[in-house]
């Protein structure tokens, strides 16, 4: 897929599992979405949905902070300042992913994806959060993963 299929196939299936967990959805299109991509509304619930999708392993989130003189966590701090205090990131993830076969789906906040890259690259930090990177060099030894806890269920985007 192109980058723009990847965040089309992203929200399309988004948008169906939050339908299947009782929301109703409402989707913005166009090139300029401020913040948020879908807004999902269930009884007296109302979430603002950012979907992010990928297919190499990874979202680059808070990359574009990171300059000259910017380290990663100055770079996610930033990133950071930049999110609504009511959004939810839903990440999708079709690396390896055949067609026809669902993409692996997660649920966060920014607070929490902020926690993680900090925490990625054993806590050095990295701009891009990795679903399941593992590297074993002998002058850079971590392995990054998205935490189990974040996987789409309905309890899931019920508490979050």
């Amino acid at each position: 897929m192109t980058p723009r299929q990847c965040e089309i196939a992203a929200e399309s299936f988004t948008a169906s599992l939050l339908a299947q967990a009782g929301y109703d959805v409402l989707v913005q299109y166009g090139a300029n979405q401020p913040h948020y991509d879908l807004v999902a509304v269930k009884e007296e619930r109302i979430l603002m949905v950012s979907v992010k999708g990928s297919q190499n392993g990874g979202w680059m989130l808070a990359s574009r902070f990171v300059k000259k003189g910017v380290g990663y966590y100055q770079a996610i701090d930033q990133w950071l300042i930049h999110q609504r205090n009511d959004l939810v990131y839903i990440l999708v993830q079709f690396k390896g992913v055949a067609i026809g076969e669902a993409p692996r789906v997660y649920v966060a906040r920014p607070p929490e994806i902020a926690e993680q890259l900090k925490a990625h690259r054993n806590g050095l930090g990295h701009g891009a959060l990795q679903e399941d990177c593992h590297r074993d060099h002998p002058r850079s030894q971590y392995t990054d993963k998205i935490p189990l806890s974040w996987a789409f269920t309905r309890e899931r985007i019920d508490n979050i």
